[in-house]
């Protein structure tokens, strides 16, 4: 079962289509090209919410929709849930 979507192939965060468990391994699917990924998540990660794909460093721009929607505010690691507690906006 899919877990997670990501828009585009260079995307560093996918999208939760299900609420997801702490330990998870989530499936997802990429829809640029039709590839599948998964990673095992770090946290709970609600439904909505971002999971991290790849490891982003803090200060790195996040990457989602194939452009940054902002920085990296800690170190976040792959299967992290990512949101207001670690990504701030790029726009203020």
């Amino acid at each position: 079962m899919i877990g997670f979507i990501v828009h585009a192939k260079k995307d560093q965060v996918g999208v939760a289509v299900k609420d997801i468990s702490a330990g998870e391994n989530i499936e997802g699917w990429c829809m640029e090209d039709d590839s599948a990924l998964s990673v095992i998540s770090n946290k709970e990660i609600p439904l909505g919410h971002k999971v991290a794909i790849t490891s982003i460093g803090k200060g790195e721009p996040v990457i989602k929709y194939g452009m940054p929607i902002g920085n990296a505010t800690s170190d976040i690691r792959i299967g992290d849930h990512v949101h207001t507690h670690n990504l701030k906006t790029a726009r203020w």
